[in-house]
């Protein structure tokens, strides 16, 4: 029952946040790197995270966590302030990385049985987890709908492996992520703002990082789940990089907005980004009860990338 009420109660206080009688009223006013037209609220991360302590605390009530959960709690309260304090006044990179940096730090070092260049790499991999999801969340949908995705992924890998705690914690996210998405679908009425993208890239990667590190899945797993996000925003990193540009400042370049800008809708760019989350889920899904099937499935998802980079960037080109 703890997924639905968390659903629910994320649904309930989404609506009162987008609503006239909103307590905290943090507007989204459109700007020359922005997708939407009109001011928007940017309060939904707020309904995000209060459903999932609820939701968590409600598992902890009825049949405890383990020990694994205190990094992730620590880190989430502290992703959430700082990202919260980023939505009010605007912080800058320079003093937000560092925290980024720390709280992955907490969920990996938590770990005494990893080597030191693995813990390394999670911390670095954590942290880009963070910023690529708030890159990500430009779109009316899209950060909700991989969320509800990726997460639901991560609990049913967790229930095939005997995990149920892992299960629960992972699908109360999703849930409370659903609960939001029904009021930022295109035409979105509230957006979820850093609060909400910074938690839930902490979220993807804390999750990530202990299910592999407690055996129930390889790290190829959320990987692939999270892939759409992931690929996009590294790819459109790296080519800003190349290209000299301050790559640290907002922009409009991902493949998502790309597509918009070039006369996409919203909906129609969200349906096409839904179903490739949902066909990379599907066969990270799949590929658990298969595993020899890994390098095989990795070549050709790595080839699926690269056609659909390249399919983007033509029809751009023709209507830009």
């Amino acid at each position: 029952m703890t997924p639905f009420f968390t659903f629910a109660l994320a649904g309930l206080l989404t609506a009162w946040l987008a609503g006239r009688f909103t307590p905290i009223l943090i507007q989204d006013t459109p700007n020359e790197r922005s997708l939407h037209a009109r001011p928007t609220p940017r309060t939904g991360g707020v309904a995000i995270l209060l459903a999932v302590t609820v939701g968590v605390w409600m598992l902890f009530r009825e049949s405890g966590l383990p020990w694994w959960c205190v990094g992730p709690a620590l880190t989430t309260l502290i992703i959430a302030v700082v990202s919260l304090l980023d939505d009010l006044i605007g912080l800058s990179p320079v003093f937000r990385l560092p925290v980024h940096l720390f709280a992955a730090a907490l969920v990996v070092l938590e770990s005494s049985d990893i080597s030191l260049w693995l813990s390394m790499m999670g911390i670095l991999m954590l942290t880009w987890m963070v910023n690529l999801y708030n890159f990500m969340d430009g779109m009316d949908g899209f950060a909700g709908a991989m969320a509800v995705i990726g997460f639901a992924a991560l609990a049913w890998a967790g229930w095939r492996a005997g995990d149920e705690a892992f299960a629960s914690v992972a699908l109360v996210v999703a849930a409370a992520a659903a609960g939001f998405l029904v009021f930022n679908l295109p035409p979105a009425r509230i957006f979820m703002g850093d609060v909400g993208s910074a938690t839930l890239g902490l979220l993807a990667g804390a999750l990530s990082w202990q299910g592999w590190r407690l055996g129930l899945f390889p790290v190829a797993y959320p990987l692939l789940v999270f892939s759409p996000f992931i690929v996009d925003a590294t790819v459109t990193l790296l080519r800003r990089i190349v290209r000299g540009e301050k790559f640290w400042q907002a922009h409009r370049e991902h493949y998502y907005q790309r597509l918009v800008l070039a006369g996409w809708s919203h909906g129609r760019t969200l349906a096409a980004e839904v179903m490739l989350m949902l066909a990379a889920a599907g066969s990270a899904m799949g590929l658990l009860a298969h595993p020899d099937w890994w390098p095989l499935a990795t070549g050709v998802w790595i080839a699926v990338y690269i056609a659909l980079g390249c399919l983007v960037d033509r029809w751009v080109r023709t209507r830009v």
